[in-house]
C-alpha cells in the first residue's frame, strides 16, 4: 500500500516486528529474562503468507510467538474448499481471492514444521468480549489465554489444586475459601498496580478484569486416581472449574456491593442481561504457570505431568534424582521402589515401557508425551466451558507426527469450541533444550533460561522445568 504522506511503499507488519523483536533482545526484564511478545495477523491480511512462513527459519522473531486469527466462518469456507477475500485494511477493500484451504495447508505445515504459528478463533473472543461498547478484541498476551482490548492489562493469579485433596475427594469448603480470597486479593493488586501509560491505567481500572486460574490439575487427577487420558478426568475438569467460575462470580458480586461495580459496567453485556452489578470484567483464566508451579511444587496449569523421574543437575558434577513425590510414594507403598528402577525412568521421565511397574500406576502416571493429542485438545475444550477468557495448553506431538495430525488438531479444536491451538511437535526445533538420548527421542521445550546436559543420556535438567509456554512462563 502507498504512504500518502512520501508517496513510498508501506513496508508492512513484519518488518515492525523485526523492529520489536531486537528491541526485546536489548531491553531485558529484571536485567535477566527478556520480554516476550505474542503477534497475530488475520487470515485475510495481504501478508498472511509471509506472516505464516516468518519463523520457518530458526532464529527469526526468537522474541514473538506468532498466531495467525482465523474465524469460523474461515474453517467454514476450509471445509468447503471456498475461496476467500484478502482484504486490505486501510480501506477494507478485497486485493485478490485465494482458497482458505490453501492458506489452512499452509498454517498447518508450518505449524508441524516449527511449532509457529499457532492459531487463535478471533470470532470466539470478541462474542465473549464483555465490554463491546468499549472496544473489539483482537489479540492476547504472548501465550495466548488473555484476550484483551486495545491498551488493556490484565492481573492473573492461579490456585494449586494439588492441596484440595482431602480423603480422597476434593475439598470443596476449603476451595471456596481460597477463591473468595484470591478474587478479593487479585483485585486489590489493580489498584496497587502502576501502570507506564495513562491509557493502561484507564482501561485496567474501567474493566477491572481479573484472570484467576488453576495449576497443579494432574497432581490433583492422580491424588484421586484418575487417569488424565480418560471421560473421567474430563468430567472432573468441567466438574471443579465451574464451580471456581461460579465461586468467583458470587465474591466479585459481593465487592460489587462494597466497592462498587466496575465503572465500565453499563453498556456491558451484563448490563444488557440485566444481572446485578459485578466488579470485575473477567475473573478466570487458564495460564500455563511455567514458573509459578516450580515454586508452588504442582505440575503446570492443567498440562499432564512433564516427566514422572529426572536428573537435575544442582552444581557442576552434582546430580540429584528428582521423582515425582506421589510415584514415589505409591512405590514404596507397594513395594517396587528402587534407585534402579527410579533412573530406568528417568531414561525417558515416562513409566509406559519400563518393567516392574504394575499397569495400574502406568495408567496413573502418564506424561505429556504418553497422551494421544485428542485427550490435550479435548481437556482444553472441557476447562475453556467455564473459563472467561482462554486457556492456554499445548498439545504434544510425537516426532513422526504428520501435517495430517495437526490438522486433525486443529478441525477438533474448532468443533470443540476452544479459543486457540498451539500446538509442539517433538524435535521440530534443532535448538530444542530439553531432550532424551538422540534426536528422534525428544521432550518438550523449557523455557531460555533452562540448560541441560546430556552426557549421560538420562533426562538432565540444570533448572527445574514444569512445563507450559516456552515464551512466557507466568
Amino acid at each position: 500500500d502507498v504512504v500518502k504522506s512520501t508517496g513510498g511503499i508501506a513496508s508492512g507488519p513484519l518488518s515492525f516486528m523485526r523492529v520489536f523483536d531486537v528491541a526485546t533482545d536489548i531491553i531485558k526484564q529484571g536485567g535477566k529474562r527478556r520480554g516476550a511478545n505474542m503477534g497475530i495477523l488475520r487470515y485475510d491480511h495481504p501478508d498472511i503468507f509471509d506472516f505464516i512462513t516468518a519463523k520457518s527459519t530458526e532464529g527469526i522473531l526468537s522474541n514473538f510467538n506468532i498466531s495467525v486469527a482465523i474465524t469460523e466462518e474461515f474453517m467454514k469456507a476450509v471445509e468447503n474448499d471456498d475461496e476467500i477475500d484478502l482484504i486490505n485494511p486501510r480501506d477494507g477493500k478485497p486485493v485478490r481471492r485465494v482458497k482458505a484451504r490453501v492458506i489452512f495447508d499452509l498454517l498447518v505445515y508450518n505449524a508441524w514444521k516449527s511449532g509457529d504459528p499457532g492459531i487463535i478463533f478471533v470470532d470466539r473472543l470478541d462474542r465473549d468480549n464483555p465490554t463491546p461498547h468499549i472496544g473489539h478484541i483482537e489479540s492476547t498476551n504472548p501465550c495466548g489465554e488473555q484476550p484483551l482490548l486495545p491498551y488493556e492489562a490484565c492481573n492473573l493469579g492461579s490456585i494449586n489444586l494439588s492441596k484440595f485433596v482431602k480423603d480422597g475427594k476434593i475439598d470443596y469448603e476449603h476451595l471456596k475459601e481460597v477463591v473468595y480470597t484470591a478474587v478479593h486479593f487479585l483485585d486489590n493488586v489493580i489498584d496497587m498496580s502502576r501502570y507506564p501509560l495513562e491509557q493502561i491505567d484507564r482501561m485496567v481500572r474501567g474493566n477491572r478484569k481479573i484472570g484467576l486460574g488453576v495449576m497443579g490439575f494432574a497432581d490433583m487427577l492422580i491424588q484421586l486416581g484418575i487417569p488424565y487420558n480418560s471421560d473421567e478426568a474430563l468430567q472432573k475438569a468441567e466438574e471443579i472449574m465451574s464451580f471456581i467460575s461460579k465461586t468467583a462470580k458470587e465474591k466479585s458480586r459481593q465487592l460489587a456491593e462494597e466497592r462498587g461495580a466496575f465503572p465500565n459496567f453499563k453498556g456491558s453485556v451484563f448490563d444488557q442481561r440485566g444481572e446485578p452489578p459485578i466488579r470485575n470484567a473477567t475473573l478466570t483464566t487458564i495460564a500455563p504457570t511455567g514458573t509459578i508451579s516450580i515454586i508452588g511444587g504442582c505440575s503446570s496449569g492443567i498440562e499432564p505431568l512433564f516427566a514422572v523421574v529426572y536428573i537435575r543437575n544442582v552444581m557442576e558434577g552434582t546430580e540429584l534424582l528428582e521423582v515425582n513425590p506421589y510415584f514415589e510414594r505409591i512405590a514404596k507403598e507397594q513395594g517396587f521402589y528402587s534407585e534402579e528402577l527410579m533412573r530406568e525412568v528417568a531414561r525417558t521421565g515416562s513409566v509406559q515401557h519400563v518393567r516392574g511397574i504394575p499397569e495400574k500406576v502406568k495408567r496413573l502416571f502418564v506424561t505429556a508425551h504418553d497422551i494421544h493429542p485428542e485427550w490435550h485438545v479435548r481437556m482444553q475444550a472441557a476447562f475453556q466451558k467455564y473459563v472467561d477468557n482462554a486457556v492456554s495448553k499445548t498439545v504434544n506431538l510425537p516426532y513422526h507426527a504428520t501435517p495430517r495430525d495437526v490438522e486433525m488438531i486443529y478441525m477438533l479444536g474448532y468443533k470443540l469450541g476452544v479459543k486457540g491451538i498451539t500446538v509442539y511437535r517433538d524435535g521440530s526445533k534443532s535448538e530444542q533444550v530439553i531432550y532424551i538420548g538422540d534426536s528422534r527421542n525428544r521432550t518438550e521445550t523449557t523455557p531460555p533460561s533452562v540448560n541441560l546436559n546430556l552426557g549421560n543420556g538420562f533426562l538432565n535438567v540444570d533448572s527445574e522445568y514444569s512445563g507450559g509456554c516456552e515464551t512466557c512462563t507466568i
